[in-house]
């Protein structure tokens, strides 16, 4: 865990009408969605660039040097965090170019490290819209046989995918009172199953079949 405080302030500082937008984005706080100005995902690139770049020193209005460039400070606002190894908004290290430039020796903070996650998925969005895809494709989906939870029912095309992954699906056992009709469906539902497996494996490993007529002995 992290100690929530800033050197010489003993909590972030909250929303203040006196800071611009820029401002009120590179200061401390907490952990919230950066809100663009801009509405071309280029332009909102610029925008991120310009939060997360690391504060630099000044001297009579000349910058030199990075302010917060120390171990467990944010570069940007100087907040104090200890990131643990497993914390899944653990930032990489810093540049200081943001997206390129050479390593700094500082961090981000939660607040900023969630902008630069923002940062990243908006890099893809920008990537994917160069090579004509859809961003969504870029997101993991979960296969509809998980999602559902437990199955009752299989539809024919969930008996087609898992046979075709090599599961050989059995239908369930008929009570005694079933009738004929019942048994017939059953067994033609059988057949189909079996008949799309042999099917798979015959174009999959292009196996032809051989239709030979067994040789019968002659009588003299």
């Amino acid at each position: 865990m992290y100690n929530n405080q800033l050197i010489g302030q003993n909590a972030p500082q909250q929303f203040s009408p006196i800071l611009t937008p820029l401002q009120q984005a590179r200061a401390s706080g907490v952990v919230q969605e950066y809100k663009f100005v801009s509405f071309k995902p280029k332009k909102q690139q610029k925008e991120l660039i310009k939060v997360l770049q690391a504060e630099p020193k000044k001297f009579i209005g000349i910058k030199y040097g990075k302010k917060f460039n120390l171990k467990d400070r944010c570069v940007v606002c100087g907040f104090h965090h200890v990131w643990e190894q497993g914390d899944y908004m653990r930032p990489p290290i810093p540049l200081d170019g943001v997206i390129k430039g050479r390593p700094l020796r500082g961090t981000y903070c939660p607040k900023h490290a969630s902008h630069y996650m923002q940062l990243e998925m908006l890099q893809q969005q920008i990537l994917a819209d160069k090579h004509g895809l859809d961003f969504k494709a870029f997101k993991p989906k979960m296969p509809k046989i998980l999602k559902s939870g437990p199955i009752n029912t299989l539809t024919r095309e969930d008996v087609l995918s898992l046979t075709n992954a090599g599961w050989f699906i059995t239908p369930p056992t008929l009570a005694d009172n079933k009738t004929a009709t019942d048994e017939v469906i059953r067994l033609i539902t059988e057949i189909n199953i079996m008949t799309d497996r042999m099917n798979h494996l015959m174009l999959k490993h292009n196996i032809k079949a051989t239709n030979e007529e067994p040789i019968e002995n002659k009588e003299d």
